[in-house]
């Protein structure tokens, strides 16, 4: 990591090299996925090679990439965002993936469908599970069962790609409110075939994708599944109001293949239930045995790094002690601080700037 290492920094424990699901990592931070657009017609490009390696070489032991799109044409609209194609968009991948490793980290590759938050550019409705009208969007279409099929085809292809590209691990985007968590959310789907209904059936397309891919990549290579209650237009929002109804998601999702569990939540130091205080990947380890990766605000402030208080990284790191989760993502915190974990690891806190807005305008 190039730093000396404060022994006394509250991050010293996420520092050591750990392995997760067979695959070896040099430090227990992660950095989250950031839609950064910066992908000129979907193709990464070296500056996006270089600011991977940036985190990469400070500290980070796997990154995961911003969301990459399946190649389907309902899957997003932005001609800015990295698609996931065989050709062009598969050799800057492999660019990125090589600076990534040159610097001693890890690298995972997110898939990602818009669902209805992709614009109807084209003319073209989004896909959905139900056709369900949010305030203020177009109409979108309900999927149909051949529709369950062409993306399962896309997902797989997806995946595929990426393996030749050389990604160490696969993520699969099913939080915040896009497709696959629109059929995990009662309030977008209503379907009452076999995607709908119990929370079991409406873990079952988002399953059937983690199986498609897991056909896909080779084993050790371990398959993420990124889940959150909260959507990115519906803070309060829920996909299981008790644990045993994210148990039935999530073991859905464990038996499709899933190697590990991102529980993405807005604050990660508040309890995922009423009667515990577990977080959200807290209970994902609890109800599945796998893995688990925390993430929700860590480190969006320095004071963050002061040792008391349930948002501290002390705090945090007392909970990954305790084995309540495995990895700690790092997500905002990065944008204007690229090397935030060398800081932290050092002491040297005044070179750690707050998280602004404006952040999320640079590429550093």
């Amino acid at each position: 990591m190039n730093a000396t290492l404060d022994t006394g920094s509250p991050v010293a424990p996420l520092l050591e090299p750990v392995t997760v699901a067979g695959l070896p990592l040099p430090s227990r931070f992660v950095m989250a996925p950031m839609t950064r657009n910066r992908a000129p017609g979907g193709v990464p490009t070296p500056e996006m090679a270089g600011y991977y390696r940036r985190r990469a070489a400070a500290g980070i032991g796997l990154i995961v990439t911003e969301g990459v799109l399946v190649d389907h044409p309902s899957a997003g609209h932005e001609d800015t965002v990295p698609r996931m194609t065989a050709g062009a968009a598969e050799a800057g991948w492999r660019e990125v993936v090589e600076a990534v490793h040159a610097a001693g980290g890890r690298i995972a590759a997110q898939l990602w469908h818009l669902g209805s938050l992709r614009e109807p550019v084209d003319g073209a409705a989004a896909w959905t599970p139900s056709g369900v009208r949010e305030p203020g969007r177009p109409a979108p279409r309900a999927m149909t069962a051949d529709d369950a099929d062409v993306l399962l085809a896309a997902y797989a292809d997806a995946a595929a790609v990426a393996v030749r590209a050389g990604f160490d691990a696969i993520e699969i985007h099913a939080a915040h409110g896009y497709l696959l968590d629109e059929f995990l959310w009662p309030y977008t789907n209503r379907r009452t075939d076999a995607f709908g209904g119990s929370p079991a059936r409406r873990a079952a397309f988002p399953a059937a994708v983690v199986r498609a891919v897991r056909g896909q990549v080779p084993a050790p290579r371990p398959v993420i599944v990124r889940f959150s209650q909260f959507k990115e237009r519906a803070f309060d929002a829920r996909i299981a109001e008790t644990p045993t109804e994210l148990a039935q998601i999530l073991t859905a999702f464990a038996e499709a293949g899933a190697d590990v569990l991102h529980a993405s939540q807005r604050r990660f130091w508040q309890p995922a239930f009423p009667g515990s205080a577990l977080n959200l990947a807290g209970w994902a380890k609890r109800l599945t045995g796998l893995p688990s990766i925390t993430v929700g605000s860590v480190g969006l402030r320095r004071d963050f790094l002061r040792p008391d208080g349930p948002e501290s990284v002390a705090g945090l790191a007392a909970r990954l002690a305790d084995g309540e989760f495995d990895l700690v993502a790092l997500g905002r915190a990065l944008l204007g601080n690229p090397a935030w974990v060398r800081h932290a690891a050092a002491g040297r806190l005044d070179e750690i700037v707050d998280y602004r807005k404006a952040h999320e305008d640079v590429y550093p």
